[in-house]
């Protein structure tokens, strides 16, 4: 029989340490092995890799005991034993981000959890970006240093470190981005980042971050009378960007930031860019309208790009080719682009080049509650470096735009704010 038990520093449970004290072998971290209720012929194995010590155990003949920190079933080893067909048995410890929170003093029912671990350390930082209270599980070489290096000083926040939670050497530490990059740290389990005007948060019905939107593309008149898309058009747009939690987004002269506030709303961090002076002070409204987190990047794209943060996704208000061959030149996994009818190809022979799966559509919507005029055109590139959507279709080479009949006005289309 195979039994998992979490340890957190307090004693074990009564099911627990039976579990131990009829064990044939016990596997777990050194430390956490330490003052265990171990039988005297029992084998142990002390090892940071429990899984690996497990290969080749007979966990059918004998009775095995995992040790580990925490609750194993909360980003733990229950995941992946289940998925090498082991059926465990688990006993649970105060989870790690539980007795951080208690530590710090602040509820948790409002606070996203994210790992940073296996070379996920960036979409832990775009989570850190986009909420304003998030629990980072840490591991080598995405710690305290590393997430403040990437924080700093772009996004305020505020850091709790908890170093050897539940053991003899649990320290919990409140520092500041910058003074987390230079401090030594012995063993930190959990980071909290906090933007602490909001760290209180709000009561509710449901655990982790707000729910993402009800509805996609808020309505014309949301985001005051400046140049934007009309909604159907932006919820089209939304739908190719697939913003979400951990992605970075792109929102580049879009007029009223209304993309990226948009993205904001589906929890990911983003960036809005635009050269104009008035623009940047209209998205700064929209953005304190509507409560959400949305960096400004004054300038041109073409001349910030490398500054800024890489992208999961881009977005192009006005998506001439030169752009797009700047944005794609970072490789986000999605680009999409408002473009004049006179770029469509270039735009779509870019995206083909730098190893896109493009796509193009012409969307004109008439409101008829009340009837109004069919509105003008608009003209949507796309392109997904997503394997599975390239697997899924086979490549293409696009027709020139020039052969697709255009349509009444079409050629009269003004382009996008310069």
């Amino acid at each position: 029989m195979l039994t998992v038990v979490g340890r957190d520093g307090s004693p074990l449970s009564q099911a627990a340490q039976a579990a131990v004290e009829s064990a044939d072998l016990v596997v777990g971290e050194p430390g956490l092995l330490d003052g265990l209720p171990l039988p005297p012929n029992v084998r142990r194995v002390a090892t940071t890799d429990v899984i690996e010590a497990l290969q080749g155990v007979d966990v059918v003949e004998q009775d095995v005991v995992l040790v580990v920190d925490g609750d194993p079933g909360y980003f733990g080893v229950v995941r992946e034993l289940l998925e090498q067909g082991h059926a465990p048995e688990a006993f649970p410890a105060t989870p790690q981000v539980a007795r951080a929170f208690a530590q710090a003093g602040l509820p948790w029912e409002d606070a996203l959890v994210v790992s940073a671990r296996d070379g996920h350390l960036r979409q832990a930082v775009n989570a850190c970006r986009a909420h304003p209270k998030v629990a980072v599980l840490t591991g080598p070489g995405a710690g305290p240093a590393e997430l403040a290096r990437a924080l700093f000083p772009v996004t305020p926040r505020s850091f709790v470190v908890c170093e050897n939670l539940g053991g003899p050497g649990e320290r919990v530490v409140y520092v500041r981005p910058a003074e987390a990059t230079t401090r030594p740290w012995n063993n930190p389990d959990v980071v909290l980042v906090l933007d602490n005007r909001r760290a209180l948060g709000e009561a509710g019905w449901s655990s982790g971050p707000p729910r993402a939107p009800a509805g996609w593309a808020l309505p014309e008149d949301a985001f005051g009378d400046g140049p934007g898309l009309r909604p159907d058009v932006r919820a089209f747009v939304l739908a190719k960007l697939g913003p979400g939690i951990g992605d970075m987004v792109w929102d580049v002269e879009s007029g009223d930031g209304s993309v990226g506030i948009e993205c904001a709303r589906f929890g990911a961090a983003v960036v809005a860019v635009d050269r104009d002076y008035a623009t940047c002070e209209r998205v700064r409204e929209n953005v304190r309208l509507y409560g959400v987190k949305v960096a400004l990047a004054a300038g041109d794209v073409r001349s910030t790009a490398e500054h800024l943060p890489r992208p999961d996704a881009v977005f192009l208000g006005q998506g001439g080719a030169e752009k797009v061959r700047v944005c794609a030149a970072l490789k986000p996994a999605r680009m999409v682009a408002v473009v004049a009818p006179g770029d469509v190809q270039a735009v779509l022979d870019v995206l083909n080049e730098r190893g896109y799966l493009p796509d193009a559509i012409r969307l004109q919507a008439t409101r008829l509650n009340p009837p109004e005029p069919p509105g003008d055109p608009v003209i949507v590139v796309w392109g997904s470096r997503d394997a599975r959507s390239a697997a899924a279709r086979p490549s293409r080479t696009h027709r020139p735009i020039e052969t697709i009949p255009a349509l009444p006005g079409e050629a009269d289309i003004p382009p996008r704010k310069a």
